[in-house]
């Protein structure tokens, strides 16, 4: 007896209306571990799990170091992203139908519809894989699948640091910024590493914080005592049940957050999000897709235009409700945090004011780095970026100078308990400080 009477039996399972449990799938091989022997029924159990439960025929990439991203075009190369860029691997899936039925079986474990009537879906698979499939005729020859891989690790800012993703000072800054609770948005295109930056900085904010984060699809591993996560909800196959972005974002604001984070804005619910920022929910964050910088303002707007703000609206809003804008840039070798700047309002104008720029991209115009400066800075912006930080920040004293006693100041009644001014031991606290 060999191993597709194992196969058989599961499927006969699934038939029956028995669907296909890990325990089911594990029962059936000991049943008949008597024919196929310990070691078949135990390879026959990781094939059955993975062409019922897994990826199928993906299923080793889930092993393969550093994937990131699984790409399947129709019935051609299936492609991999370790974060080199893309390549190919030697996995075939078979013929359109074949790709088709992977596809669905996906979307089903997804708790998603796939069909000529639903003819994409967007989910989440078991383990945190976020699932991208489309049928044809929207694609061509057969189904296509996109899956984004989470990282089973948090990277740490040193991590980063490390990987050359930022100079190693610039990660002191980055901490200022959380610790100042200064409200900030990262920026990039598809695959730079937004969500991995956005969780890198949400971990070093304070364990007594308690951090809402509102996500379409739920992408972000945050390593903190207090998170509270909501996800959005599609409609069921009546048309009904759909729990949107916007309602999530309103919701939150009522389960007391330190701290509002928005997953990816792209849609209308960057009209409550900035209004939650303006209302006094300081230190919120998210990410946006934008090609520079300086295209987060125009992307806003563009947002705000889907929930009826006009242009200038939004700009009323965006300046007052976010101060720091980090732009990452993906470079044939790896990811990098290319800026960090400032939103700022001058002459009427809002304008991304650069504070910082990865001088690995060569660009050393209008950088002024001194023994008081870190590497990358850039007038006025790191000005600018000086002053922001020093209203909210006392660099914490060295262990040569005793801190100064200051007498407590009396207590002002508010809605929520005040915190003290955080102290954050920078590597050069004269960062904080403006030069002559």
């Amino acid at each position: 007896m060999s191993a597709p009477t194992t196969s058989t039996s599961i499927w006969n399972h699934i038939r029956a209306g028995r669907g296909p449990t890990a325990a089911r799938v594990d029962a059936v091989a000991h049943d008949e571990s008597r024919l196929l022997g310990e070691q078949g029924a135990a390879h026959a159990r990781d094939a059955l799990r993975a062409a019922t439960l897994g990826l199928g025929p993906l299923e080793p990439l889930l092993t393969t170091p550093g994937v990131t991203d699984i790409l399947v075009n129709g019935t051609d190369t299936v492609w991999i992203d370790r974060g080199n860029g893309l390549e190919t691997t030697e996995i075939e899936i078979g013929d359109p139908d074949a790709v088709r039925r992977l596809a669905v079986r996906l979307a089903g474990l997804a708790d998603r519809r796939l069909d000529e009537a639903s003819p994409y879906v967007d989910g989440l698979l078991p383990g945190g894989i976020r699932l991208h499939a489309v049928l044809p005729p929207l694609v061509d020859s057969a189904a296509h699948i996109s899956l984004r891989i989470p990282r089973a690790d948090v990277v740490s800012l040193e991590r980063l640091v490390a990987l050359g993703s930022m100079p190693p000072e610039w990660a002191d800054i980055l901490r200022a910024i959380v610790a100042a609770r200064c409200s900030f948005v990262v920026s990039g295109g598809t695959g730079t590493g937004k969500t991995t930056i956005l969780a890198s900085l949400l971990a070093q904010a304070r364990p007594d914080e308690r951090i809402l984060v509102v996500e379409d699809v739920r992408e972000l591993a945050v390593h903190h005592p207090h998170v509270v996560r909501m996800q959005a909800r599609p409609a069921n196959v009546e048309g009904a049940g759909a729990v949107d972005m916007v309602a999530l974002v309103r919701q939150s604001l009522r389960m007391r957050p330190d701290r509002l984070v928005v997953g990816e804005v792209r849609g209308a619910e960057v009209r409550e999000m900035l209004t939650a920022l303006n209302t006094g929910h300081e230190g919120g964050s998210g990410t946006i897709h934008a090609n520079s910088a300086h295209d987060v303002i125009t992307r806003f707007e563009a947002l705000g235009a889907l929930a009826g703000m006009t242009p200038a609206a939004v700009r009323a809003q965006l300046g007052s409700a976010l101060s720091v804008v980090i732009h990452l840039r993906r470079t044939p070798t790896h990811r990098i945090v290319e800026s960090i700047g400032l939103l700022h309002a001058e002459n009427d104008e809002l304008h991304v004011r650069t504070a910082l720029r990865n001088p690995h991209l060569g660009d050393t115009s209008n950088q002024h780095h001194t023994p008081h400066t870190p590497r990358g800075a850039q007038e006025p912006g790191w000005t600018l970026l000086q002053e922001l930080l020093a209203e909210h920040l006392t660099p914490a004293p060295s262990p040569e100078t005793p801190a100064t006693h200051t007498p407590p100041t009396p207590a002002v009644p508010t809605s929520r308990p005040q915190r003290p001014t955080p102290a954050i031991p920078l590597t050069n606290p004269t960062w904080l400080r403006r030069t002559p």
